[in-house]
């Protein structure tokens, strides 16, 4: 797999592996945490050396996951993680940068990890009761101190980007980014690209909805996030049916996956761009893998921009409270 530069001088596997499903949010956590950590070396093996996780995922068991599967290539693999949550009681409790709490989450975060340095660090979501200013000086100290190497924000507005860049350098933005989900093209994607900033679409496949594995008729298992999720009620399920029927045939011609024809979309909107997807499957991690394979021309990019704009997107991509959360 080729790689990527985030920021200045983070380099990357063009694509990643988002870790969050292997402890939560997508119905029962896997039973099996052998059967994870050969997953997340199996990525390894295939080239992935990007990996993305978070102290708020499990909480902790996810870091733990990582650090554990991780630990034997740690000088190989390029590690994500993300502060920004009070955690009270096992559950995040609402956020959270205050600078001594980004210290201690940073000291956690590396013991969790098996490791000396964290590779980038992300505000989870952007604290509206601490400047981002602060935050952002906090991380230029946990990096002059060798516990963190790259700053990062997640779903933050252009704005607070530059804010933040300013006081320190930020190397890359993280936020969700697919064919279905355009949010970050106005004003957010302008400013990763005139600042040097990468950018890092999290759910690049819309949560398994472009892969074409979802559709008006999946029953979705308790404790599914996809429940609480607007966009994927069984009504917008079958209006935005449409974008995936024209991502398939797509896929045939190309003799390609509708995964790989999204991913591939992704690929080719900036050089910078490095999307994370996620799995818990190594038949996902070799699909993903192959979408760097996949060449599209200008005329089915533009094609492609084409529907997605005419179909449109039925649904918000979050409910109330967690939009709440973004775009600040």
């Amino acid at each position: 797999m080729h790689t990527r530069t985030l920021g200045r001088d983070l380099h990357v596997s063009a694509i990643g592996l988002g870790c969050m499903g292997m402890s939560q949010s997508y119905g029962p956590n896997p039973g099996d945490r052998n059967a994870m950590i050969k997953v997340l070396r199996d990525a390894v093996e295939l080239g992935v050396t990007f990996f993305d996780t978070a102290e708020v995922y499990g909480p902790y068991a996810n870091e733990e996951l990582v650090g554990e599967a991780l630990a034997p290539v740690r000088d190989h693999v390029v590690i994500a993680t993300k502060f920004g949550w009070r955690i009270e009681n096992g559950r995040p409790a609402g956020l959270d940068s205050r600078p001594d709490q980004m210290r201690r989450v940073a000291d956690a975060s590396l013991i969790r990890l098996r490791t000396d340095v964290i590779d980038l660090f992300y505000q989870h979501r952007v604290d509206p009761g601490v400047p981002i200013e602060d935050v952002a000086g906090t991380v230029g100290e946990l990096v002059r101190a060798g516990k963190v190497r790259h700053f990062g924000l997640s779903e933050a507005a252009a704005p607070t980007i530059r804010r933040a860049h300013a006081v320190f350098p930020v190397t890359a933005v993280q936020s969700e980014y697919s064919l279905w989900t355009r949010d970050p093209e106005p004003e957010v994607l302008p400013a990763c690209a005139e600042l040097g900033i990468g950018f890092v679409p999290f759910s690049p496949l819309g949560k398994g909805f472009l892969t074409g594995a979802v559709d008006p008729a999946t029953e979705f298992a308790a404790g599914d996030i996809r429940t609480t999720i607007p966009r994927f009620t069984p009504d917008n399920r079958a209006a935005n049916q449409a974008l995936v029927d024209h991502v398939t045939d797509l896929a045939l011609v190309k003799q390609a996956t509708p995964g790989q024809i999204a991913l591939a979309w992704l690929l080719t909107q900036h050089p910078s761009i490095v999307p994370i997807p996620g799995t818990r499957r190594l038949s996902r991690l070799e699909e993903n893998a192959g979408a760097t394979q996949v060449a599209l021309s200008a005329n089915e990019v533009s094609d492609l921009n084409t529907i997605a704009a005419r179909i449109g997107v039925h649904g918000n991509r979050y409910n109330d409270l967690h939009l709440s959360l973004v775009g600040r």
